[in-house]
């Protein structure tokens, strides 16, 4: 029986950090500098936006919820909105008199340090109504679930970091694949989320929403941790900010070391680092930021339930030890905003360059009995882009005005391939490929206060791709052009006893594979539907209805009824690794979020979203949209101390089909995750993460197709093929604050 290994933190350690007593002080909380290690963990903060003294003079205060700013440029923090110098702490989601939409909002950094996080990708996990997965590697870009969508690696979710995109486009792995394994959760400034294809800043990918996430500018104070955890799990952190040149100089560094619970060891390996150096504010300066990142693994992609049920495999182990894969990032970006009066500039570039080399084996001997089904997916790509906007604030009639234009440019160079391997080495060349992508953005948006009680919003963007192809095979190689325009507007009424109603409508769309654009015969990557072309741009159509209400003291609360309806359903491929265009698709739901604070030493936050979602024909074939999640949920409580806090948290996704005459579903999948902190003293933390609390054997994600083991017919089997959620983990880390 092959060898289980015992986790690395034994029973005593745990003990020690469980046996952590909150005083009856727990509703007097320890009045610490923001920023400090008291004031980080233990500080209960809801919509409270506070100022870090070190660095941030002359500080503006929020404004309470239900009061509307005077002026929209002196109100809500994020990437369109920011106060000189205001950090927002923790959830700030009742933007009342601010939201263009129920589905937008934003979490600060005190939140996500009292989460538990398995993977860095969870992050995401704090947009209400999404969860973040994995079905392979920890090197392999997460699994993410949104609005009846199983958005594969990235589709059609928009997601930035430090201003950089990070959907990448014509992937060799699928199409917007969007790895955040680089992520550092302990120098995140904030998550600011829109959700549906309302904000015409949103461009590709972005037709279930758009995630932006920032880092911090400075640390009032070092940061030094020390993880280590079941498994294996090591992990070291040293970050801290510096005055230089007239500015901050902020650093971070990571090492990560990980085998997990898999029978074959993961061996995975991570190098992170970040360096930003700022001058002035968000209002006024500028930041260059510069990432780099490398990881390499063994993975244990899905296995086949037929051989778990039967014994003949553990639902920890692989049919193929030699999968897994490197990868690398490293990127470069400047951003300058100058503010005068009422207007305002922004201008970002950025540079980056990004590599993968995945090693899959998900049909195991159905095309290859002798040397295996294992295929290699290579991308490699250069990434250059421009994001500029210029916003007016004038009063026209004593009424606020906001006017803004923006352009975005990106070009893409890549060159991917896939390939037959066996043991990592390859066989068989199925095709390479050069591509050159090309987008041009153009988006203006209007904002105006129409009556006390009626805000309008009305915008629209025209985007331009170029395609480009040189392929090995001639027949595939070609180039296209494609231009889309996408109007987008919104209304709100209110606030009325602290209560607003908005209502959304707009157009968003996705790009699809350029190699799809353009392949005329090979089945193995994203082809043409039964010859037919493929469209470069895939337009998406979506309306909101929606409520945001702060009425009771401390809870805030938002509803959306939501539908959206795209021309082209991407999915998962299992015997090709990758997504392909499919059939139209729609969708609708209902998405209730709550944030309630009764008092200041408890947090309570509980989301759910059900959502239906349809291929828009009639085919004998079924019109269910596999793996598309019909309900999630996620809620927590938190319970904050002088000296401490404890945070509980749940995540479910329900059952679902996985074939589109829905008579193969999946199990649904509830997890608990518990983090325990306490301050040993005014410079030191401990912190205890239980992961899989209850120790559930429940599926991170599960497909159905054929594939073939040992001894089956040449034919295969058709089977439910799944990666299990990782077991009971403790991971203990140790913090020192300089």
């Amino acid at each position: 029986m092959p060898r289980r290994r015992a986790p690395s933190i034994d029973p005593l350690s745990a003990a020690m950090v469980l046996a952590v007593i909150w005083s009856p002080s727990v509703a007097q909380a320890q009045s610490t500098k923001p920023g400090s290690s008291a004031a980080t963990q233990d500080a209960p903060q809801s919509t409270v936006m506070q100022a870090n003294p070190k660095h941030r003079p002359g500080v503006e205060r929020a404004r309470s919820p239900g009061n509307p700013p005077e002026h929209p440029d002196s109100a809500a923090p994020g990437p369109d909105r920011t106060l000189s110098g205001v950090v927002v702490e923790g959830r700030a989601e009742s933007l009342l008199g601010i939201a263009d939409s129920a589905g937008e909002g934003q979490v600060g950094a005190a939140e996500l340090r009292r989460r538990p996080l398995l993977r860095p990708g969870e992050v995401l996990e704090t947009v209400p109504g999404l969860i973040a997965t994995q079905h392979s590697g920890a090197g392999k870009a997460n699994q993410f679930f949104l609005r009846g969508f199983n958005l594969d690696h990235g589709t059609d979710l928009r997601t930035t970091v430090a201003g950089v995109p990070q959907n990448l486009p014509s992937h060799g792995h699928g199409q917007g694949y969007t790895d955040l394994g680089f992520l550092i959760p302990e120098l995140i400034d904030r998550v600011s989320f829109r959700k549906g294809p309302y904000a015409a800043r949103d461009g590709d990918f972005s037709a279930a929403g758009a995630v932006d996430i920032d880092y911090v500018r400075e640390l009032d104070r070092g940061i030094a941790r020390i993880t280590a955890g079941s498994y294996d799990f090591g992990r070291a952190l040293v970050a801290d900010s510096v005055t230089a040149l007239g500015g901050t100089l902020l650093f971070g560094a990571e090492l990560q070391y990980n085998d997990g619970r898999w029978q074959v060891p993961e061996a995975f390996h991570k190098r992170n680092g970040v360096l930003r150096f700022s001058r002035g504010d968000e209002r006024d300066g500028f930041d260059v930021t510069a990432m780099g990142y490398r990881a390499d693994w063994t993975a244990t992609d899905q296995v086949p339930a037929r051989a778990v049920a039967a014994g003949t495999l553990h639902r920890f182990g692989s049919l193929d030890p030699t999968s897994g894969g490197e990868s690398a990032r490293y990127s470069l970006a400047v951003r300058g905003t100058r503010t005068r009066g009422d207007t305002r500039t922004r201008v970002g570039a950025y540079g980056a360059y990004h590599e993968l080399d995945l090693f899959s084996n998900f049909t195991y001997l159905l095309d290859d009995p002798s040397n295996g089904d294992q295929f290699e997916q290579t991308d490699r790509r250069w990434i250059g882009g421009l994001d500029a906007e210029q916003r007016w604030l004038p009063r026209l009639g004593g009424r606020e005005v906001e006017a803004s234009v923006g352009v975005q440019v990106r070009s893409d160079f890549i060159t991917n391939g896939l390939f037959r391997d066996a043991r990592r080495m390859r066989l068989q060349t199925v095709r390479r490929d050069r591509i050159d992508e090309t987008s041009f953005g153009l988006w203006v948006e209007g904002k105006a206060q129409l009556h006390d009680k009626l805000r309008a919003t009305a915008g629209a963007r025209v985007d331009h791709y170029l395609f480009d192809v040189h392929s090995d095979n001639p027949a595939n190689s070609g180039n296209d052009r494609a231009t889309l325009f996408s109007p987008r507007a919104g209304i709100a009424f209110g606030p009325f006893a602290s209560t607003e109603l908005y209502l959304n409508g707009g157009f968003g769309f996705h790009s699809n594979d350029a190699r799809g654009v353009t392949s005329r015969d090979d089945p193995a990557t994203p082809a043409p539907l039964d010859g037919m072309r493929v469209t470069p741009l895939v337009r998406a159509r979506g309306a909101e209805l929606g409520l945001r209400t702060t009425a009771l003291a401390g809870l805030q609360s938002t509803v959306s009824l939501w539908y959206l309806d795209s021309d082209s359903e991407l999915i998962f491929v299992g015997d090709a690794g990758n997504t392909q265009a499919s059939r139209a698709s729609e969708r609708w739901g209902i998405e209730f979020a709550n944030h309630y604070q009764p008092c200041r030493w408890l947090l309570l936050d509980a989301d759910a979203a059900v959502s239906r979602a349809l291929f828009q024909d009639q085919d004998p074939a079924g019109r269910h949209v596999p793996n598309a999640v019909g309900l999630t949920a996620n809620a927590g409580i938190t319970l904050l101390g002088a000296h401490g806090f404890a945070s509980l948290r749940m995540r479910h996704f329900g059952r679902r089909s996985l074939v589109e005459d829905d008579s193969v579903r999946s199990s649904a999948t509830t997890l608990f995750n518990l983090r325990l902190g306490c301050a040993l003293s005014g410079a030191t933390n401990l912190s205890l993460d239980v992961l899989n609390l209850f120790d559930a054997k429940d599926q991170d994600i599960a497909y159905s197709y054929t594939s073939r083991l040992a001894g089956e017919p040449a034919s295969g089997v058709d089977d439910v093929h799944f990666h299990p959620v990782e077991p009971f983990m403790l991971r203990l880390t140790f913090e020192a604050r300089f």
